[in-house]
Formats: C-alpha cells, sequence, structure tokens
C-alpha cells in the first residue's frame, strides 16, 4: 500500500493511493484505521511528508561505488547522526539554502519507517519492527560541520529533509536502486547492495542502543555521486516503487529592514 498525507481545502488528510485517486482513511496508521468512505484525484491536492516523524536518524558514508570496494569488515560503531523534525518538508516544497552560502549537498536515500516500538531486536527480526519505506533527502550544509567532525548543524537546517511522496508497505528494500537526477541529469544510481552497513545491521544496532518507535525515520545512506548545487537547481529523487521526490533549491530570503 502506499499511505500519504495531503491538504486538501486547507485541512490535512491521510489516504491509501489507488491509480490516480486517493482513498482517505483516518485512524492511526501504525494501528487501526479505516476507509472514510470519501475518494479524491490526485490532482486536487497539495501532497505533503507522508509522516511528521518522531525523530529522523541517518548514517554517514554508507554506500561504495561498487561491490568490490566492500569491505571485509564492519565499522565497529556506525556514524550516526539526528535530524530535527522541524528539518522536514514534503514534495516540490522549497529548500532554503542558508544565509552565508551559495551551495548546499542533496543525497537521494531510501527511508526506513519504523512500525512497531523496538528495543534489542536481532538483525533476523527487524523487518517484522518496519511499517514501510519512503524516499528521503538528507540536505547537508558540510561549510557548518565542525572541524571535530561534528555534523549536526550541517544537517539540522529547516527544509532539510524532505520526505516522500508516499510510505510504500510492499517493497522489498534489498532488490531496489536509489537514484538522483539534477536537473534531468542523473547523478546518482546504485543498488541498495552497496551498502556498507545492510539495513538489518543498521536498525538492530540503533535498537541496541536506544528504543525505536512507531514514526521513527531511519535515513539508510546515500550512493556515490552526491554533489554541491545552488539556487534554482531541481533535484529528483528517484526509488522505483516509491515514486519521485521532487524539490528546487532556492536562497533564503532577506529579513525586512525594521524602521
Amino acid at each position: 500500500m502506499k499511505f500519504t498525507r495531503f491538504m486538501i481545502n486547507s485541512s490535512v488528510s491521510k489516504g491509501i493511493i489507488t491509480e490516480d485517486t486517493i482513498r482517505e482513511i483516518k485512524g492511526d496508521i501504525f494501528g487501526s484505521w479505516e476507509y472514510t468512505g470519501t475518494v479524491i484525484s490526485r490532482n486536487e491536492v497539495k501532497f505533503l511528508a507522508p509522516i511528521e516523524p518522531n525523530q529522523v536518524i541517518g548514517i554517514g558514508a554508507n554506500y561504495v561505488s561498487k561491490a568490490e570496494d566492500l569491505p571485509q569488515e564492519l565499522p565497529e560503531i556506525p556514524v550516526f547522526f539526528f535530524k530535527p523534525a522541524s528539518s522536514v518538508i514534503g514534495p516540490e516544497e522549497e529548500i532554503v539554502i542558508p544565509k552565508g552560502i551559495n551551495q548546499v549537498k542533496f543525497e537521494s536515500e531510501l527511508a526506513v519507517v519504523i512500525g512497531k516500538e523496538a528495543k534489542n531486536v536481532p538483525e533476523a527480526d527487524v523487518l517484522d519492527y518496519v511499517f514501510g519505506y519512503t524516499i528521503g533527502n538528507d540536505v547537508t550544509a558540510p561549510q557548518f560541520f565542525h572541524q571535530d567532525g561534528h555534523w549536526t548543524i550541517g544537517k539540522s537546517f529547516d527544509t532539510f529533509t524532505p520526505l516522500g511522496p508516499v510510505i510504500e508497505t510492499d517493497l522489498d528494500p534489498f532488490n531496489v536502486t536509489v537514484n538522483a537526477s539534477l536537473n534531468n541529469i542523473e547523478k546518482q544510481n546504485s543498488p541498495t547492495d552497496l551498502m556498507i552497513i545492510p539495513i538489518r545491521k543498521m536498525v538492530s544496532y540503533l535498537t541496541n542502543v536506544m528504543t525505536l518507535k512507531p514514526g521513527d525515520i531511519i535515513l539508510t545512506g546515500s550512493p556515490v555521486g552526491a554533489e554541491l548545487v545552488g539556487p534554482e537547481d531541481i533535484i529528483e529523487c528517484i526509488i522505483e516503487g516509491i515514486g519521485t521526490l521532487r524539490n528546487t533549491f532556492v536562497s533564503a530570503k532577506e529579513s525586512a529592514e525594521t524602521h
């Protein structure tokens, strides 16, 4: 199923996408929900990020360019970081480049949506706790990385985590390719088997550190090919089976002068 959040007539609703229509639902997508009976054309709505996440956790430097480059031994402590929920936007919304810099970096990623509370989960059982998958763009301003390696500020600006267009529950995450096109030119194209830390291992590892809860998002890393972009550039993050997450980069607006 393709779960979506959308706005129509200034009201936010949830639904299931079926071909060119959306069947509205009510209730908790992680628990009990039902159809309302309302069917809406996709052309009538503004799509939002398909979820308002509790927290967003990313993993850094998690792809190689070819299978021969996969390491024999995995890192003892993977490089994880948090992104604030306030950085989340939806499809077609603008990514704002912060004042003082001219470029930021796009990073197309498969995003895991947790569906059940998870603590100390063995790798073999991880998928039992996954609700579905969406696309994430881990926008980054490396100019704000701390010289000692702290990434938080450079990952945390408002609009720096586009998500969408849907949460797909019927996806094989081990048989998809993560793509990105910048101004219609392909920049990223890698199967998920080029991940250094595989999905089962990264989620299991996190559950041994913290309790994951329904609505948590895990960004699983970005393939080789991400690059710096500037105002008016258009990025399309694409995963077949989920769709296309399209956003435009813009410069931060100058604050109005006070008199």
